[in-house]
């Protein structure tokens, strides 16, 4: 999974650690981690110039 490049991947300073803040209940996490996916249908692009340096 491309968790590094994703929006909803941020840093949680009380714990020292990084997390998902994607919207999911636990059968969305189970089934996220088993094999049925080949992609997290959460992700979206953290970059937000990407739009940009697309229309230039």
């Amino acid at each position: 999974m491309e968790c590094d490049t994703c929006a909803f991947y941020a840093y949680d300073e009380d714990e020292e650690a990084w997390f998902c803040e994607a919207d999911m209940d636990e059968d969305d996490f189970a089934r996220l981690r088993s094999a049925d996916y080949k992609g997290c249908p959460y992700w979206q692009n953290g970059d937000e110039y990407a739009v940009v340096r697309h229309q230039m």
